[in-house]
């Protein structure tokens, strides 16, 4: 099994999909070049998990957004998932971060989930709830897809993870039995995972259940940043206030929020930045 995975599975008798994810490596690379505080840190590797769950279900090329946006210490969060499974994501914050739970950081804020698929993308819009990201989600399927969800989400240091149940489409279940389900996907914890595979941990939770898993997909962790997207900051800045800069410094640096990655621009970089008049040269010299 991959390191960091997304598993789908189905239960034999019951009208109920589900998946499991558990993110180590992705999640420890999203964090190497950030200082969160623990709050901050705990809801972005939530909606790491959540971000990667909802884009397992993609049918075609595209990508999944999450982004919740508010007025509290938690100014935006974005978590971007392609149908490849390539995660990237990053938070930023006031200044100085005093919220001690999810409900302190996010007071009405908003979280918006984009299925992009080329042409026509589709955006649904949530209030965020104050008891969890996770209960929020569950409010995002019931409201905009008019499929009950449940929703659990875990997180730590080292990995975050997480667990999708969705009622099939068209098809009744139990009460009980969905509710009995919930508690079951309740006791998921960050503890789960690191001596267990996913399908260890489906097996553990769902015991008494007969459940059908299918093969796992990688997930990685991917930025696509570019020597071109951080030109086109500059050049969105203007001319003259980059060249102010410039005249303060020896050069300017175009940090990626998402990967951390450094580009440095110099002088006859500037230079040829705004220049109408660059000529491209030969691939060779003779």
């Amino acid at each position: 099994m991959f390191a960091d995975h997304v598993i789908p599975f189905i239960f034999e008798s019951l009208p109920v999909r589900g998946e499991i994810i558990h993110l180590s490596r992705t999640w420890r690379r999203m964090l190497r070049d950030q200082d969160y505080e623990p709050i901050v840190q705990q809801t972005l590797g939530h909606a790491a998990a959540a971000t990667g769950l909802i884009a397992q279900s993609l049918k075609f090329d595209g990508a999944i957004t999450m982004q919740i946006q508010g007025k509290g210490d938690l100014r935006m969060l974005v978590m971007q998932c392609t149908s490849e499974l390539e995660l990237r994501g990053m938070a930023t914050t006031s200044d100085e971060v005093s919220a001690e739970s999810f409900g302190e950081l996010v007071p009405g804020a908003h979280c918006a989930i984009t299925v992009d698929a080329g042409e026509r993308p589709y955006q649904g819009i949530v209030e965020v709830e104050g008891t969890s990201l996770a209960a929020s989600l569950e409010n995002y399927f019931a409201k905009s897809v008019q499929v009950p969800s449940h929703v659990v989400l875990v997180s730590d240091d080292d990995l975050c993870g997480g667990l999708l149940l969705q009622q099939m489409p068209g098809q009744e279940i139990d009460e009980d039995d969905w509710n009995r389900l919930g508690f079951l996907a309740a006791t998921l914890g960050t503890g789960d995972f690191p001596d267990m595979g996913g399908i260890e941990v489906i097996g553990k939770l769902f015991a008494e259940d007969d459940v059908r898993v299918f093969d796992g997909k990688p997930v990685v962790f991917r930025c696509r940043c570019s020597q071109r997207r951080a030109e086109e900051v500059l050049r969105m800045l203007g001319e003259e206030e980059v060249r102010d800069a410039l005249n303060e410094q020896d050069a300017l640096t175009v940090t990626c929020e998402y990967c951390g990655r450094v580009r440095r621009f110099d002088a006859v970089d500037v230079s040829r930045l705004f220049s109408d008049n660059v000529v491209t040269g030969p691939g060779r010299v003779q």
